[in-house]
C-alpha cells in the first residue's frame, strides 16, 4: 500500500519584534514559503516594524509599550493556540536566524520524535558569534546542565519548534530573555523530549542594544533563580 500519507500539520511562525522595520519584512517573507501563517508580535516598536510586517503578509499584533522578549513571545504562543497551531517555530526578527532553516527546526516535532527542539548555534561552525558572546552563553548554559541528565547545547536559542504538548503545559512568566531558560526548565519538569537540531547564525551588533555583560548576568540569575524554584516545587510535590 505504500507509505501511509501524514495529516497535514498546521504550522504558524511566531516571529517577537522590536524597531525592525529593516530586517523583518525579509525574514516574514522567507518564513510564509515553510509555514502556514506568520504571527508577529510588535514590542511597542517605536519604527514602522508594524506596517512593513503586515505589508509582507503577517498577522501583527501590536503592543503599545516595550514589554520584553519574554511577553512578546507568550503573544505568539497565545496567539498560536488561538489559531489551532499544531507547531509553533518561533525565530527572531532582526536576520540572526535563517528562516529557510525552518523545515529542519520543525522536523523533530512534524515527525514525533521531539515536543521540544532548539535550533542550536552550537552544533556547527556557521556562526560568528562574537567570543565574549559565546562566553556568556556558554555559561547560562552550564548552569542549566547542571545536576540534570538531558543537556543541550545552546539554552540561549530562540530559534525553536514547539508541538502541541509543549504549547497546552508551558506558560511564560518570566518578560525578558529569561524566558528561553524558563521553557526549557518547564519543559524538563513535565517530561517532555527535547531534541536539538544544527542552525547558522548571522550576528549583526547593530540588532543588539543591550549591555552583553549586565544581559548576561541577569540571565544567569535567572537560571539559578528558576531552577531552585523548580526544584522547590518537585520537593514540595513529593511532600
Amino acid at each position: 500500500m505504500g507509505d501511509v500519507q501524514r495529516i497535514h500539520q498546521k504550522i504558524i511562525a511566531g516571529i517577537p519584534a522590536y524597531n525592525q522595520e529593516h530586517k523583518v519584512g525579509e525574514v516574514i517573507r522567507k518564513a510564509s514559503k515553510y509555514v502556514d501563517e506568520v504571527i508577529v508580535a510588535d514590542d511597542g516598536s517605536a519604527d514602522d516594524t508594524a506596517r512593513v510586517a503586515e505589508a509582507a503578509g503577517a498577522i501583527v499584533i501590536r503592543s503599545e509599550f516595550n514589554q520584553g522578549a519574554g511577553q512578546a513571545t507568550r503573544t505568539c504562543f497565545t496567539a498560536a493556540k488561538e489559531r489551532g497551531a499544531d507547531v509553533l517555530v518561533t525565530l527572531d526578527s532582526d536576520g540572526q536566524h535563517n528562516a529557510e532553516e525552518i523545515p529542519a527546526v520543525t522536523a523533530p516535532v512534524v515527525e514525533g520524535k521531539a515536543d521540544l527542539v532548539i535550533g542550536s548555534r552550537f552544533l556547527n561552525d556557521n556562526y560568528n558569534i562574537p567570543r565574549y558572546r559565546r562566553f556568556g552563553i556558554n555559561i547560562i548554559t552550564s548552569l542549566f546542565n547542571i545536576g540534570s541528565k538531558l543537556k543541550v547545547s545552546d539554552a540561549q536559542s530562540c530559534f525553536r519548534c514547539y508541538g502541541r504538548k509543549a504549547l497546552s503545559c508551558l506558560n511564560i512568566t518570566e518578560r525578558g530573555f529569561a524566558f528561553s531558560i524558563e521553557l526549557l526548565v518547564q519543559a524538563r519538569r513535565e517530561g517532555l523530549s527535547i531534541a536539538e537540531v544544527p542552525i547558522s547564525c548571522v550576528y549583526d551588533s547593530a540588532s543588539h542594544s543591550r549591555n552583553p555583560v549586565k544581559h548576561g548576568v541577569e540571565v544567569a540569575l535567572a537560571v539559578v533563580r528558576l531552577r531552585l524554584k523548580s526544584k522547590k516545587g518537585v520537593i514540595d510535590a513529593r511532600g
